[in-house]
């Protein structure tokens, strides 16, 4: 597993800042906004990469952060050259605004009728996420690119087990990735959901997100193959569910149909019982109405089981989000603990489950990420910790 974001360059960095409640978040620095007071981001603060490769110019930033979250994936993954060749590998990478091009100022030049560089529209055309990591690393399987919004990574990482499931594939690169960008900032304005401080996830006074960035990866592989190239395996992929409940452009169903749905049919398919699940990686964005929603069917669906929020340590990563997660949800298995919902301190009476508020031990290994997106998409994994 590899990923970046606003908590930190490595996961080791990011697991770090999880467990510290450590919040990197400050006014955009990649793009200028004349809001009186900037809503807070998280931003990637170092370029992580190969000292040796020179940053490629016609790749946008949404390629780079996968890249380098690829880079630490395949390496601990133990992955060389000759683990590529003659091999059936896939790629599969969740985005949101990552193939839009973040080139404010060549769209106002060409409304201006002025003749801009052509330079950004090189670098969207050559920065579809999924085909950039397969030319990078010359694999010869499926590529897919998903855009679906928040549950983008989510349901890339779904997909690729299914491709492993199906054995059209050996191995599968997934994941998602997301750079800020001028237009969500300003659209999510709009849409008057970001927090003008530090997001509070399921908390009393909560009052919007904060937007982040950043990438996860994961190297999934088939049981045989694992076993053929003797790698230890970190976790499994036990299920995947999605439906979308189609009741609003930006709002999830009241009562969360389309989530409880996702996550009975994710238990379903990895034939898990509730009872064995041992936490939830929430969506938690810090909006009134997911937050509700989420806490509403979490107490439902899954009560008593413990369940925390992310995303006021990392901001709303979009479609890298759900890839981010289930990373971490293998993380916290493999550690066996998870960390407090930073920003969580007071519960609020229109919501029947809060989050954990400190570090707490879990006993047991299988846990859930979930994600709940944008026209209704619900997306749940069911995640299975190393067995050694």
């Amino acid at each position: 597993m590899g990923c970046l974001s606003g908590a930190g360059d490595t996961l080791q960095d990011n697991m770090t800042s999880l467990f510290n409640a450590v919040r990197n978040f400050a006014a955009p620095q990649r793009f200028s906004t004349d809001h009186v007071h900037p809503y807070p981001v998280f931003e990637v603060q170092k370029k992580r990469g190969d000292p040796n490769r020179p940053v490629d110019p016609l790749l946008s930033r949404t390629c780079s952060l996968m890249l380098a979250a690829a880079q630490e994936a395949i390496s601990q993954s133990g992955l060389g050259e000759n683990h590529f060749l003659n091999k059936r590998i896939g790629i599969c990478i969740g985005t949101s605004v990552g193939s839009t091009p973040n080139a404010i100022d060549f769209y106002d030049n060409f409304r201006s009728l002025r003749s801009p560089e052509l330079g950004p529209v090189h670098r969207f055309l050559s920065s579809n996420p999924a085909a950039c990591l397969a030319r990078e690393y010359g694999t010869n399987g499926p590529v897919q690119t998903v855009v679906n919004t928040c549950s983008s990574g989510t349901d890339a990482i779904g997909i690729a087990s299914s491709w492993i499931s199906q054995d059209l594939c050996d191995i599968v690169l997934a994941g998602g990735a997301d750079e800020l960008s001028k237009v969500s900032y300003n659209g999510f304005a709009s849409l008057m959901i970001l927090d003008p401080e530090c997001s509070k996830p399921f908390d009393k006074n909560r009052a919007g997100l904060n937007l982040g960035e950043g990438a996860g990866i994961m190297v999934l592989e088939s049981v045989n193959m694992a076993k053929k190239n003797g790698h230890r395996v970190l976790g499994k992929i036990l299920g995947y569910g999605s439906a979308c409940d189609g009741y609003h452009l930006v709002s999830p169903h009241p009562d969360g149909r389309g989530l409880k749905t996702a996550i009975d049919q994710a238990l379903g398919f990895s034939k898990t019982n509730k009872q064995e699940i041992c936490f939830v990686n929430a969506h938690g964005t810090g909006t009134l109405e997911n937050d509700r929603v989420e806490s509403i069917v979490l107490a439902r669906a899954l009560a008593g089981i413990p369940f925390f929020s992310t995303k006021g340590c990392t901001g709303h990563t979009l479609g890298a989000a759900g890839a981010i997660e289930a990373i971490y949800t293998l993380a916290c298995l493999n550690k066996q603990q998870i960390p407090p919902s930073v920003g969580f301190a007071t519960p609020a009476l229109d919501m029947p489950a809060s989050p954990v508020s400190e570090t707490l031990a879990i006993n047991g290994s299988i846990g859930i990420s979930q994600s709940l997106a944008f026209g209704g998409n619900n997306s749940v994994l069911v995640i299975e910790g190393r067995q050694d």
